[in-house]
């Protein structure tokens, strides 16, 4: 007879809530201090009251662990709307709906500037962090067609989605944070991507 594994409801849920817990105290390291540098799973197991191996033995490794803060950091920041927001049958409202949740989350936490930080430390975890960003690109890739309509100018459109992709991005939310409150940078990227989708518009019509 095959011996079946049994994980017992309390040890699952047991497990679960020292995830979280190491989970938040990431975020919270992460949030506290100004350098990734700091961030390992010695220093992040201590802060939770766990062992490395316990750490370890959740998420396998640093870059596991920076994957899983993130993902914490995006539910809670709102960016697994996205695929609803995608089904709105007008494009533009569409559009302006996704600038205004990334605007939205890169000032939902702290925690996110040590996150995009981490690229240039932490190469695996870089290059997890492009593929993320790049899912913004692919989303924008789908959206501007359907606002500009048929037959689009490939590249016009091509250009749009690459200044829209930097638009929408942390550096270029962080970079005009210091002096405008998160609302105004929300304000001043709306009316510049709405700007390069009417320059495809305009750019067609001619």
């Amino acid at each position: 007879m095959t011996k079946r594994n049994y994980v017992s409801p309390a040890r699952a849920s047991a497990a679960a809530e020292t995830r979280e817990r190491i989970i938040a105290a990431g975020a919270k390291l992460l949030r506290r201090d100004a350098s990734i540098a700091n961030f390992s799973l010695d220093v992040v197991a201590k802060a939770a009251g766990v062992t490395r191996l316990t750490v370890y033995n959740q998420f396998g490794s640093r870059r596991g662990l920076l994957e899983a803060v993130f993902d914490d950091i995006a539910r809670e920041g709102g960016l697994f709307e996205l695929p609803d927001v995608m089904t709105m049958t007008d494009p533009r409202a569409a559009l302006d709906r996704v600038v205004s949740i990334f605007c939205a989350f890169w000032s939902h936490d702290p925690a996110i500037g040590g996150l995009n930080q981490a690229m240039a430390t932490d190469p695996e975890f870089g290059d997890s962090l492009i593929e993320r960003n790049e899912r913004r690109r692919e989303l924008l890739a789908a959206l501007l067609p359907r606002i500009v309509g048929k037959p689009p100018a490939k590249h016009a459109v091509q250009d749009a989605v690459d200044l829209i992709f930097v638009l929408t991005s942390y550096p270029t939310f962080a970079a005009l944070s210091p002096q405008r409150s998160a609302e105004e940078v929300c304000q001043l990227l709306l009316r510049a991507c709405r700007d390069a989708v009417d320059a495809v518009v305009e750019e067609r019509k001619t």
